[in-house]
């Protein structure tokens, strides 16, 4: 069952499965109350990495020491969804491969 739907800065709708959200929660239950940040992060965020094998990770600035990642793929122009989203205490600058213009 989808969840949550956001479209990632390539126009491409990203699914948040709760087979997906459950797989979050079970690794990482402090995430919660984060379902509307993960997907606006899709949708809106400050950074976009590369990730492993063609993933994307959008990544939104929380606070001090406080980064939202959330991985995804896109599979078409039409089709894409969440892996997996985690709070990092970095950015590792040496895998942004877009930027957010302010």
């Amino acid at each position: 069952m989808i969840l949550g739907l956001a479209h990632s800065v390539n126009g491409v709708p990203i699914r948040l499965t709760d087979e997906r959200w459950e797989h979050i929660l079970f690794r990482r239950p402090e995430m919660a109350s984060f379902i509307e940040t993960v997907l606006d992060g899709v949708e809106d965020p400050e950074y976009i990495l590369r990730g492993y094998k063609g993933t994307l990770i959008a990544v939104v600035h929380l606070g001090e020491r406080s980064y939202l990642n959330v991985v995804y793929r896109e599979l078409s122009q039409q089709d894409g969804f969440i892996i997996t989203a985690r709070i990092q205490p970095q950015l590792d600058k040496s895998k942004i491969i877009w930027r957010r213009d302010n």
